[in-house]
């Protein structure tokens, strides 16, 4: 058995938006064994449907047990066998697109890892000072990489909600991964795009860094719908315990 830390805070919600019929969203919160996961499906009704959930129920059927090396594969092959298993899905429906971003969150003793695929976005707040551990596999980040467009513009243009990597779609999709130490105190916020995409970092920022914890997504799903709210939105807030 890995060595059990502290026992996580942990507060968690989702909201369809304020347009979509269908939450195409799906989570996974098991702070008692420090994963976390957030997915945002795509392809229509019960297509997106299926592709998210089809990676949380891959992630929850992992040893809750493993140390964080171990974990950390297990994850990646997760993703993986979801990606092989919405595909071939997809394939017995019509062969239309189908598929979901992901992004994990895995704490053991006093280490953190992320792991993700797509947009879903994980941030970081340590002493009121928060910053995007994660980056974006969409196309205006590419463009922000490669200089062609300023953060700004980015976070504005209307093909932002364009991606370049999603589980299920294409390719074995290479999985993206950062990792170092956390602290007590810290926070670390999981969400899909529709909580980036419709509230102003700064205030994403601000609710993260001051807010109590009770509470803390509604307050960020509320954010969203306040912008516009027409996508889902899914959030987790994690808290290290003093």
């Amino acid at each position: 058995m890995f060595e059990q830390g502290p026992v996580f805070i942990t507060d968690a919600a989702t909201h369809v938006g304020r347009v979509r019929e269908l939450n195409e969203d799906s989570m996974l919160s098991r702070e008692n064994f420090g994963v976390w996961t957030v997915a945002d499906g795509m392809g229509g009704h019960a297509g997106g449907d299926f592709a998210s959930q089809t990676i949380v129920k891959a992630v929850a059927a992992i040893d809750s047990d493993l140390p964080g090396g171990e974990m950390m594969q297990a994850v990646r092959d997760a993703f993986h066998s979801a990606h092989r298993t919405i595909q071939a899905e997809a394939a017995a429906r019509d062969g239309g697109t189908m598929g979901s971003t992901a992004i994990s969150l895995i704490l053991r003793q006093d280490h953190f890892v992320c792991l993700w695929v797509g947009d879903s976005r994980l941030y970081h707040c340590r002493d009121g000072l928060v910053r995007q551990l994660s980056s974006d596999h969409s196309l205006v980040n590419e463009w922000v990489e490669e200089g062609k467009l300023t953060r700004e513009e980015a976070e504005r243009h209307p093909h932002g909600n364009v991606i370049t990597r999603a589980i299920g779609v294409g390719d074995l999709p290479e999985v993206a991964k950062i990792r170092g130490q956390y602290e007590a105190g810290d926070r670390f916020l999981l969400c899909s795009d529709g909580l980036s995409g419709y509230m102003d970092e700064g205030d994403i920022f601000n609710v993260l860094a001051n807010e109590p914890m009770d509470g803390i997504a509604d307050k960020l799903i509320q954010g969203a719908l306040d912008g516009g709210g027409r996508d889902n939105v899914t959030v987790i807030v994690v808290e290290i315990p003093w």
